[in-house]
């Protein structure tokens, strides 16, 4: 359905102008794309493709099914290959080696041509079956749906036990309240996540990125079943990596606009610091008599006052970057959802201040 929104022009009556939405689009008008990285699943392609098929056969929404081939070493791309020469629906992209998860991930999500994106996993562990009800809860108005292995089919102590401990640390972090981050099975509309850009293995926080854009996010309890062929690609290491990407999650969250509070922050402990330590030298100098060269104190009070000036320094030249960045690609730093009375559009500046141009 479409939804009117009103104008107001000089006092006159007020007129409307169409806005169409995702969720207004006719079940059987909708396109779902279906994105599922592969690596070295050679065993787990047939029974995918006969399952994602029949449930396309089903639904009223039309389907393309990408299958991202992850440099695998197997018989992969050769069965995606049949299966593709079998069927128009199902799509295929191979990489030159394996880039990872995430980069596969992005390379669907870029070619992907749907109004709701749903990414899952190629071992099938994901059910299909789950898919009609993450779209369905979309159309309750959310934007993002993220599938919550509830009963999860994994070894305890190695793989759920860390990933439950991380969900409960990303979701204070990021401020978004999900159980399980790390389920590849999830629903998007394509507006929240078409702009969102994938670094080495932060598409488990894609929730988060399309949260600080105002995206509605909830959760789904989805199936899971024993892995029946290959082997995980996944052990404790990655936790350790999840801690590192949660930092630059939580950097990019709070100071991508600013980051000269965080290194000018660090400074100024330095100084302090630096300070501290001088003070500290001075007095054991003249009260105590002791020398100069008997205690650290002045080499800290060195180090600690190059490092405020390292500071210092790096977070200008952050600060250079992050200008660089948003206006040599005309990035805003807001989102505008909808304005009401406002002559034309909205065209927010790259950063909160005009530019020259603009003056």
């Amino acid at each position: 359905m479409s939804q009117g929104k009103p104008h107001d022009q000089r006092g006159d009556a007020l007129r409307f102008t169409t806005v169409r939405s995702d969720a207004s689009l006719d079940a059987s008008s909708r396109l779902l794309s279906i994105i599922v990285p592969l690596y070295n699943e050679e065993e787990n392609v047939d029974p995918l493709c006969t399952q994602l098929l029949a449930l396309a056969d089903k639904i009223p929404e039309r389907v393309e099914i990408i299958l991202v081939d992850d440099g695998s070493r197997d018989g992969t791309p050769a069965a995606v290959a049949r299966w593709a020469a079998q069927d128009a629906r199902i799509k295929s992209i191979q990489f030159r080696r394996n880039f990872g998860q995430t980069a596969a991930m992005m390379a669907g999500i870029d070619a992907a041509q749907g109004d709701i994106l749903i990414p899952m996993d190629g071992d099938l562990q994901n059910d299909p079956a789950d898919i009609p009800r993450l779209v369905a809860k979309l159309d309750e108005g959310f934007d993002v749906v993220s599938g919550w292995r509830k009963d999860r089919q994994d070894e305890f102590l190695r793989r759920t036990l860390p990933s439950r401990c991380a969900n409960v640390l990303v979701s204070w972090v990021g401020g978004v309240p999900l159980h399980d981050f790390g389920c590849s099975l999830k629903a998007y509309r394509r507006k929240v996540i078409k702009d969102v850009k994938l670094y080495g293995e932060m598409h488990r926080f894609v929730p988060i990125y399309a949260s600080w854009q105002g995206a509605r996010v909830t959760e789904l309890p989805v199936g899971h079943h024993p892995r029946r062929f290959g082997k995980s690609k996944y052990g404790l290491e990655r936790t350790f990596k999840l801690l590192l990407d949660l930092m630059v999650v939580k950097f990019l969250a709070k100071y991508l606009t600013k980051p000269i509070y965080v290194f000018g922050g660090f400074a100024i402990l330095s100084f302090a610091s630096a300070g501290l330590a001088s003070v500290a030298s001075v007095y054991l100098k003249l009260v105590e008599g002791v020398s100069f060269l008997a205690t650290p104190l002045p080499l800290i009070m060195t180090l600690t006052t190059i490092s405020g000036c390292l500071g210092v320094m790096m977070g200008l030249l952050a600060e250079l970057l992050t200008r660089t960045y948003f206006e040599s690609q005309a990035k805003p730093v807001y989102l505008v959802e909808r304005t009401l009375n406002l002559e034309g559009e909205v065209v927010p500046h790259s950063l909160a201040y005009p530019s020259k141009k603009a003056a």
